[in-house]
């Protein structure tokens, strides 16, 4: 069964996860010398055009572009202007234009210029399961799509319970500051498959899925499942050994974890909506595979024991127990800044014919540079292999900032062609003040208002503003 078959701005700081090469540092002149900008961020269109933009300047400077869609077109010296050719991609692109002074190459300033994307015309996609659910393949076609649109606000647990409520019907922390629900809401597989399988809270993890589901709201699974070998959480990396019995023939470690993707499988095969059909869900198995912490990560596999076990799961779970209505995403954590970030997308990356959704967990907290790094990366590789992407996973534990969502992730997401921000759960923590385990809104958080502003973006999609995510779009083919 488990035979065989992963800026810069005058004052610079770069928080690094991994190696990566830091620039010069640019020195405040205090000789006097000063340049502005009428703007420092510019939108444009993506038929091109010309452009200018006012400077205001006490010395000469010199301009460097960085991308060669841009040019120079003449103008003066307090009011430059710049051509931009038309953009063929479906993809937004980014230029910066520095103004240098001519004497010293370390002083300057800079306007960072977007040009805005096409729509995309539609055509085939590809998908994982082939004998997938035509809502399946419906809600791979619309992810692709609703990218043209803005992304949809995604948060873990959301129906379930918030900051100060849990199980009750319609809450939701989200709903109780915007008048409206997530566009994803995501949930954790990992206790309907091992030995918390009989708690009762399954029950509640069901009802609200199909609450979801028939408010037309896309449904997203991780899976923080127990240590098949030592019975501990998915958090124990104690032992190199869980994969390695777990990929082998007749192991008690394979047999125990196959019944859990039997219950896995019957949970599936049994959510359906109120018509009968199969609830769609893209399911996130072995996320964060990046990171040392889960017993499927980097500490405890190698390379290609990783690769056949995500392989293995989706044969089994598709092919052996006909599971019909999963799209699978793979979802890497990038929290801070790489030497090469689309490298460590593909991380251990099983083949194009194993993954449907390119996701990231991208805990960059106040770190725009970080996300916005990531963001380029993961739009990259989601160019390259036409496969839909989005956030899986992000927020700031215990956030108080009052300008958070238009600081921090309107502002990142700007021009980005990807399908979902998903922030991570607010705990239930009743009366306890001292718990600041949350990572997005809820009633009384200071950035209430801005998070209203957030939902009043035509951009950035709440439940009420999605299409029907489970009908095919006209144009398009999964096969």
């Amino acid at each position: 069964m488990f035979s065989v078959k992963a800026i810069a701005s005058f004052v610079f700081f770069l928080a690094c996860a991994h190696s990566c090469t830091k620039p010069d540092p640019v020195p405040v002149p205090v000789d006097g010398r000063s340049i502005s900008l009428s703007t420092e961020e510019m939108e444009i269109g993506k038929d091109g055009g010309t452009f200018e933009v006012e400077v205001e300047a006490n010395f000469e400077y010199r301009v460097s572009i960085d991308a060669s869609w841009v040019s120079e077109a003449g103008g003066s010296e307090s009011r430059p202007s710049f051509k931009a050719e038309a953009n063929p991609d479906i993809f937004s692109r980014n230029c910066t234009i520095r103004f240098i002074d001519k004497t010293d190459r370390y002083y300057y300033k800079e306007l960072s210029v977007t040009q805005a994307a096409n729509a995309d015309a539609g055509g085939a996609l590809s998908i994982v399961d082939k004998n997938a659910t035509a809502e399946t393949k419906a809600l791979l076609a619309n992810l692709w799509k609703i990218a043209d649109k803005g992304w949809m606000f995604g948060h873990h647990d959301d129906l379930w319970y918030g900051r100060y409520w849990y199980n009750e019907a319609g809450g939701s922390d989200t709903k109780a500051v915007c008048g409206d629900y997530p566009a994803v809401f995501s949930v954790d597989f990992g206790e309907i498959m091992d030995d918390r399988w009989q708690n009762s809270s399954n029950a509640i993890r069901r009802r609200v899925i199909l609450e979801a589901r028939e408010r037309g709201e896309v449904i997203m699974a991780c899976m923080h499942v127990n240590n098949p070998k030592t019975g501990k959480d998915s958090w124990d990396n104690s032992s190199a050994e869980v994969v390695k019995e777990l990929l082998t023939e007749g192991s008690a470690t394979q047999n125990k974890y196959r019944a859990w993707l039997d219950r896995l499988a019957d949970f599936a095969n049994n959510l359906k909506d109120s018509e009968g059909k199969l609830v769609p869900v893209i399911f996130r198995m072995y996320h964060e595979h990046t990171q040392e912490w889960s017993w499927w990560g980097s500490k405890c596999t190698t390379a290609s024991e990783f690769v056949q076990l995500w392989q293995i799961t989706i044969q089994y779970l598709r092919d052996y127990k006909g599971v019909h209505n999963f799209l699978y995403a793979i979802s890497p954590q990038m929290d801070g800044i790489y030497a090469n970030p689309q490298e460590r997308i593909r991380f251990r990356w099983p083949g194009d014919e194993w993954v449907d959704f390119l996701g990231m967990d991208c805990y960059h907290g106040s770190n725009n540079l970080a996300f916005n790094s990531n963001l380029k990366a993961l739009e990259a590789v989601s160019a390259a292999k036409r496969k839909p992407c989005g956030v899986t996973e992000d927020g700031l534990e215990s956030f108080t900032q009052s300008n958070y969502w238009s600081r921090y992730i309107v502002t990142p997401t700007e021009g980005r062609r990807i399908s979902m921000v998903t922030m991570w759960r607010n705990k239930y923590v009743g009366n306890d003040e001292t718990d600041k385990h949350y990572f997005s809104v809820y009633p009384g958080h200071p950035s209430e208002e801005d998070f209203r502003k957030m939902y009043a973006l035509d951009r950035v999609l709440f439940s009420k503003d999605l299409p029907d995510m489970y009908t095919m779009p006209a144009g398009y083919e999964v096969k």
